[in-house]
């Protein structure tokens, strides 16, 4: 009797301390060096902490024989923040690698300037980057150049060009819905905004027989747009383009609402992407449609019910409701591209990983995610063969309808009052 009493202690004993046994193994750092202070940089690192809870609540990650649980390591390099000077970023991604000793490098700088510069960090220290908040084309053509010395840095997120090619998708659509050729642009003056407004008018605009009737630029921090606003009346715009980041740029939706310009708002707004758009520009911002850079990134579809299901628990682990339209969906995607590398190579040599990485086909919160030879991750308009943006119109009911591209597209574009079709 004692013999089993003792038996059955020792067992449930055992089944008390099993799940400290099941983590014994050195834990896999994951290393976020980003601006945490910024939306796309909070929730990102919050998307990165739910993807690595889900993996390690299934058993952590197979390398070779042996499990291992991610573990996360951030810190704030500020690059987004104004007057940061991109050396300070650097130490901070220096700092993390030394330190932490991360396996790899998740979302990383906000300025493209800032990823630029650490590209040779990433190379001295051999530690694989996936990339998802800064945007230059530039990062791609250093790795097509040199593809031995910048193999470990790869972008997951979408960069600036695809960013122009989802905005003339956009016009095309307009244009073959309603006939309209008649543009304003109306873009903040920073770098990417005007490389973006410029592409628009050289890529598309001129080439498919649009006539740009006016086209502004202002200062980050400006909070009156109606002086455009008139002129775009006044020269029959049909559609007005804006191309803005900056947390002002919503009260541009406001006024044109208020001042019932007859013209398709359409283009870029960051401070529209998410649900909370819709209380904070006092909901009048109803007809404007807006571009999401990644699909998953605060909307999702259900042509891919990854993406639903990706928001749904975004919301319940954090309570609200994503907000960021760019970044997230790609930082989760990346935390599972990151796992199935490790567990392909079997191992965490960092010249091994680069290899897998690259043979990268999933099905995701995207759409297909695959790379390409400058290791930027491919976007298309079809979520069965590429990963997709979204493109959605807010209505006056404060609902957010995809429009855009057709593949996931729910609804017809509506056009505001006094706006009618040219066919």
């Amino acid at each position: 009797m004692k013999k089993r009493l003792s038996l059955v202690c020792f067992f449930l004993a055992l089944s008390v301390v099993f799940p400290f046994f099941a983590f014994a193994a050195e834990p896999i750092v994951i290393g976020v060096p980003t601006s945490t202070g910024f939306v796309e940089g909070k929730e990102g690192l919050a998307v990165v902490e739910m993807a690595v809870a889900e993996i390690n609540a299934r058993g952590g990650v197979k390398v070779g024989a042996e499990k291992r649980p991610f573990k996360v390591e951030a810190i704030d390099i500020r690059d987004a923040a104004p007057g940061v000077p991109v050396p300070e970023a650097l130490m901070g991604i220096e700092k993390l690698i030394l330190e932490k000793k991360p396996a790899a490098l998740l979302i990383g700088p906000f300025r493209s300037e800032a990823l630029l510069a650490a590209m040779d960090i990433l190379t001295k220290y051999k530690t694989p980057l996936l990339g998802t908040i800064a945007m230059t084309p530039a990062t791609e053509g250093k790795v097509k150049q040199e593809p031995d010395k910048y193999k470990y840095v790869f972008r997951t997120c979408l960069n600036a060009i695809y960013l122009v090619k989802n905005l003339v998708g956009t016009m095309s659509h307009i244009n073959k819905e309603f006939g309209f050729t008649k543009v304003y642009i109306m873009h903040q003056d920073v770098a990417w905004a005007r490389a973006t407004a410029d592409g628009m008018v050289k890529n598309y605009f001129e080439k498919a027989g649009w006539t740009v009737v006016g086209k502004e630029s202002y200062p980050t921090g400006a909070s009156d747009f109606s002086s455009a606003l008139m002129k775009a009346r006044s020269a029959g715009a049909q559609v007005i383009l804006p191309i803005f980041d900056m947390p002002q740029s919503g009260t541009l939706v406001k006024q044109w609402k208020a001042m019932k310009v007859p013209a398709l708002m359409a283009g870029f707004i960051s401070p529209l992407a998410g649900p909370g758009a819709w209380k904070t520009f006092d909901k009048k911002i109803g007809g404007a449609v807006n571009c999401n850079f990644e699909l998953g990134s605060a909307i999702a579809s259900p042509k891919v019910p990854q993406s639903v299901e990706f928001l749904k628990a975004y919301q319940k682990k954090m309570g609200k409701p994503m907000e960021a339209g760019h970044g997230p969906a790609p930082t989760y995607e990346s935390v599972y591209i990151l796992k199935e590398a490790i567990e392909r190579a079997g191992s965490l040599d960092p010249d091994a990983l680069v290899v897998e990485i690259r043979k990268t086909d999933r099905a995701g919160v995207m759409g297909r995610v695959k790379f390409d030879d400058g290791h930027q991750a491919i976007f298309g308009m079809d979520p069965k063969e590429a990963a997709v943006a979204n493109v959605f119109q807010w209505n006056d009911k404060g609902e957010r309808v995809t429009v855009f591209p057709e593949s996931i597209a729910e609804a017809k574009i509506m056009l505001p009052a006094g706006l009618k079709s040219a066919k």
